[in-house]
């Protein structure tokens, strides 16, 4: 007679230990690429070039450049507009690459849901 409720052979403490440790491990790899991309740096232009920014893998600003020919004193705007622009292209990138690296580890783990991988 099968027994009623549990597992056959009590096998389930051993795949759960097993699946424990996948888990830490992809936990430790997630971590060493997390710190990864944060050392990189990732470059965005905008006006065709006339302004490139700079930023971390930590998602901060470095550096911006500026083309002599782009700082109007009559058009400030238009300056402000093309910096807002390469600022958030750069962190676009950042995202990309995050989710990248976060794809490649998990196998599609998650299914995009908020707050998992």
């Amino acid at each position: 007679m099968a027994k009623r409720g549990g597992f056959p052979g009590g096998g389930m403490p051993g795949n759960m230990a097993n699946l424990m440790k996948q888990a830490q491990k992809m936990q430790r790899q997630m971590e060493e690429q997390a710190k990864e991309l944060e050392t990189k740096e990732f470059s965005a232009t905008a006006g065709g070039g006339a302004v490139k920014v700079t930023v971390s893998g930590k998602r901060e600003v470095l550096n911006v450049e500026l083309q002599e020919e782009v700082v109007d004193p009559e058009d400030i705007e238009m300056l402000q507009d093309l910096i807002v622009a390469a600022v958030n292209e750069a962190l676009r990138q950042v995202d990309e690459a995050n989710s990248s690296v976060m794809s490649k580890l998990t196998g599609g783990l998650g299914g995009g849901m908020p707050g998992l991988f």
